[in-house]
């Protein structure tokens, strides 16, 4: 799937925003209501409260477990995830205290409140973490195609639209920033690292594809763990963020080259060289000279940025940081404090050969100390302010770059967790720097450096 190029489908509508969840919010609503409507008196009553609360507190209760005992993934639920948690264990207890007595079609009525509310809970923790934002992604129908045929379709596109000014030249400008970017896949080769990986995926703006397109920035992003590079346009619909950026700035935006870190969803190399594979030369050797030799994008470092999210964001600045010689921005959204393959044991033994010392030295804190003073680097560090798990670490990293002589900029995503919503606002707050930094605009004012 390429959104900017497909006809609209019904697999496209939105599942976080309204009016999709304001509808189905609405009918789960009046479907309880229509419960509670039945049969009453003070002891149904009593009993129905009372039942509402204990089922608040066990799903309040099961999101804890699920996170703080049981932690399958490693990251904590944000707070707005545990009140629908505790909603629906309510709204259960609700509907399940008020089945007895009731005539059929009440009773109809009452099962099917019981899956009202479990869409309407699913539904509202997958808008508060961004996870699925369209039907076609929750199915895994969304795909790209490979760049070329992309790029081909919107040429296509692009050829279709009236002409509104004489000169061809800017007939193609005007019309490439109408239709929007394009994302489509490509392979790069692991010419020197051999590190098994999985296609990448590009994104290029409106201006490269101008008639005589400008050497543009260029944004090396990382997707998390488990997970694939597409995770980054789909789940973190990067690409309308760009097009947005892009719209309001004369078609001009980075070229976003998403390349595969992880060679498998549930691998984790932690981007060094090592027997699990040669990722960080794979990252830092193979990826660059595939894009210099591909893409028009600015030759200086001062041009170049490395961005990622969670695992992605702990490679961005141990690369970042190891090779300032490659890169003049790092993007860090929600990082770890050091890199982890399951235990800090197995860690040590799988990525690094059982030596505590090689270890130690791949801490992003341990990079930024080993190669300070930094004269031209800067860094972004972005974390959701309900990410209790990642949050000390990433302000610790923060001050660690800042020690560094890094340009340090820390922000924290207001209402959010380790989840695509804080990796939205992360693109969105550090666009505008990211631009300033790599010159892609004329500076304009930065947000307060930390």
């Amino acid at each position: 799937m390429n959104s900017l190029f497909s006809a609209f489908s019904p697999l496209d509508i939105s599942l976080i925003d309204a009016p999709v969840l304001g509808t189905l919010y609405a009918v789960t609503g009046l479907t309880l209501l229509l419960v509670l409507l039945g049969p009453t008196g003070v002891r149904r009553a009593v009993i129905t409260v009372i039942g509402a609360v204990v089922g608040a507190f066990g799903g309040w209760a099961l999101a804890w477990f699920i996170t703080d005992v049981w932690d399958p993934w490693g990251v904590s639920f944000s707070t707005g995830t545990g009140l629908w948690t505790a909603a629906l264990g309510a709204s259960l207890a609700v509907v399940v205290l008020n089945l007895s007595g009731q005539v059929r079609w009440r009773r109809g009525v009452a099962v099917g409140a019981i899956g009202l509310c479990l869409l309407s809970a699913a539904a509202g923790i997958n808008a508060d973490v961004g996870e699925f934002p369209t039907l076609r992604v929750a199915l895994g129908l969304a795909s790209y195609p490979p760049l070329d045929a992309a790029l081909a379709t919107a040429q296509a596109r692009a050829a279709q639209t009236p002409p509104v000014h004489p000169d061809p030249a800017t007939v193609a400008n005007s019309t490439a920033s109408n239709v929007g970017g394009v994302v489509g896949t490509v392979t790069i080769p692991a010419t020197s690292s051999g590190f098994v990986s999985r296609d990448a995926l590009v994104y290029l703006p409106p201006a490269a594809r101008r008639a005589n397109p400008p050497a543009l920035p260029v944004v090396e992003m990382l997707s998390g763990q488990p997970g694939s590079p597409s995770d980054v346009f789909t789940s973190g619909r990067l690409a309308g963020i760009l097009d947005t950026y892009a719209r309001a700035h004369s078609g001009l935006a980075p070229i976003v080259v998403v390349p595969d870190q992880l060679g498998a969803p549930g691998r984790n190399p932690m981007c060094v060289d090592s027997a699990l594979g040669n990722s960080a030369s794979y990252l830092t050797v193979d990826v660059p000279v595939w894009i210099r030799s591909h893409l028009h994008v600015t030759a200086q470092p001062s041009g170049w940025t490395i961005a990622g999210f969670s695992q992605g964001g702990t490679c961005s600045i141990q690369l970042g940081a190891a090779h300032p010689e490659l890169y003049s921005t790092i993007l860090d959204i929600a990082g770890e404090l050091v890199p982890k393959n399951g235990s800090e044991a197995h860690t040590v033994q799988s990525g690094f050969g059982g030596s505590a010392s090689l270890y130690a030295a791949a801490a992003p804190s341990a990079i930024l100390a080993a190669q300070q003073p930094y004269a031209e680097l800067g860094a972004i560090f972005v974390v959701g302010d309900d990410d209790i798990r990642f949050l000390p670490g990433v302000h610790a990293v923060a001050d660690a770059a800042q020690r560094a002589g890094v340009v340090t900029h820390l922000f924290e995503s207001p209402g959010t967790a380790h989840d695509w919503r804080t990796v939205d606002y992360a693109w969105t707050t550090a666009l505008p720097i990211i631009a300033a930094r790599t010159a892609l605009l004329v500076p304009t004012v930065i947000a307060t450096t930390r």
